[in-house]
């Protein structure tokens, strides 16, 4: 019998892959995270029930690492924005990327 490949299983990997590149967009890369952790759940389920029916599990689990580390990387990052914000304010931040922008010369 011919194997075939998991459902959704590189779907998992580019999720994986844009949760981690995403981590710095205010908890986008949250969104694409949580998705391919939970199709993660449902591909490794179907893996399990039928394993020799089945080819590309090694994708779901390296989707499921980079979007485990992406969801620790946006947490982080979001956290980080929402102290920022409670701290200096927005006026305190709009000041901070003026005089970046000064430094710098744009």
């Amino acid at each position: 019998m011919e194997q075939q490949k998991l459902p959704n299983a590189t779907l998992i990997l580019i999720f994986g892959i844009i949760s981690i590149v995403t981590c710095c967009c205010y908890g986008l890369g949250l969104i694409f995270g949580i998705v391919a952790i939970v199709m993660a759940g449902k591909a490794t389920k179907v893996y399990m029930a039928n394993p020799e029916l089945y080819s590309g599990y090694q994708n779901v689990k390296t989707g499921k690492i980079l979007s485990i580390i992406g969801i620790i990387l946006s947490a982080i990052y979001l956290i980080y924005v929402i102290y920022l914000f409670s701290t200096i304010g927005m006026e305190g931040i709009m000041n901070m990327n003026e005089e970046l922008m000064k430094e710098y010369g744009m």
